[in-house]
């Protein structure tokens, strides 16, 4: 069971992802801003994070960064889930490497077994 950091501002998605996961037998902190996702793993460092990249007042590039600069948190995975077109990924591998962004899924055509495997992937190799 891991502990998993699901950053996501859309509230049905939210709880749908939260929910799919706890079934998968995950422990799902789930803050819809970046500011309360940050906030939140000073309690619990988690071992996966699910990034939205459209976040309001902070993106999701901007909470990476801030969270890479904590010393505990820069080998965390991050799996993005995001509306944002997979091309972006392209423009800059090395940000994303740098990042440590393990898998990108385009939320119109990620389903939610989709999301449950590469959350089980990206753990077991982090094992």
């Amino acid at each position: 069971m891991a502990n998993v950091l699901l950053v996501e501002p859309d509230i049905l998605l939210g709880k749908t992802y939260a929910a799919a996961l706890e079934i998968a037998g995950h422990r799902v902190k789930w803050r819809r801003t970046a500011q309360t996702a940050i906030r939140s793993v000073d309690a619990k460092s988690p071992d996966l994070i699910i990034l939205e990249l459209q976040l309001a007042m902070h993106n999701g590039i901007e909470f990476l960064y801030e969270f890479r600069s904590y010393n505990d948190w820069q080998t965390v995975p991050v799996i993005v889930l995001s509306h944002v077109q997979p091309a972006l990924r392209a423009v800059s591998p090395m940000l994303w490497e740098q990042l440590h962004v393990v898998a990108y899924h385009y939320k119109p055509l990620t389903k939610l077994n989709d999301i449950i495997r590469s959350v089980d992937r990206v753990l077991a190799l982090a094992i």
